[in-house]
């Protein structure tokens, strides 16, 4: 045998490389582990929600809102330029609200919804609205009275322009 291996096979097993690649594998597994278990406890899942009753009597609610909605042909236009958000109505009769609310929700984030008050200006209504983070949104137009509901879903990224209409 050379020197070179001698001396190798000599050291002590903590010198050598391949003992300490064996420990890393399992202890790169519990480290993972024990941080998949603060991030759970510290964050929150917003989806789940505690009051299902509630929200499931709330469906029949949106149902019959969107229903209505969908009896008076209602449909809208929305489009935001990144300062302003305006909303056209088209329907079977004029509505005659001097307001309008415009839910925006993220489809995951809930501290990024947005509820709007939307004043009626000439032909159409609008409010102020700073640009949207890129994303999946909702939009959901009321009338002050909550008797009809109007609904989009957008991939926003920017300037947008979606329709909203009586369609589940």
């Amino acid at each position: 045998m050379t020197n070179a291996t001698l001396e190798h096979q000599s050291r002590p097993w903590y010198q050598q490389g391949w003992p300490w690649l064996l420990i890393a594998l399992p202890a790169s597994a519990v480290v993972g582990g024990i941080l998949t278990i603060i991030i759970a406890v510290h964050s929150p899942n917003p989806l789940v929600v505690d009051d299902y009753y509630k929200q499931g009597l709330a469906i029949n609610q949106e149902k019959h809102r969107i229903a209505h909605a969908a009896g008076m042909q209602l449909a809208a236009l929305v489009r935001s330029d990144g300062k302003l958000i305006t909303a056209r109505l088209n329907a079977l009769q004029p509505v005659s609200d001097s307001t309008l609310t415009l839910q925006i929700i993220h489809a995951t984030r809930s501290e990024l919804d947005r509820t709007l008050i939307m004043q009626r200006n000439g032909d159409h209504y609008q409010a102020a609205l700073t640009d949207l983070p890129a994303g999946t949104w909702y939009f959901n137009l009321q009338d002050p009275h909550q008797t009809w509901e109007l609904r989009s879903r957008l991939s926003v990224n920017g300037p947008f322009q979606t329709n909203l209409t009586a369609e589940d």
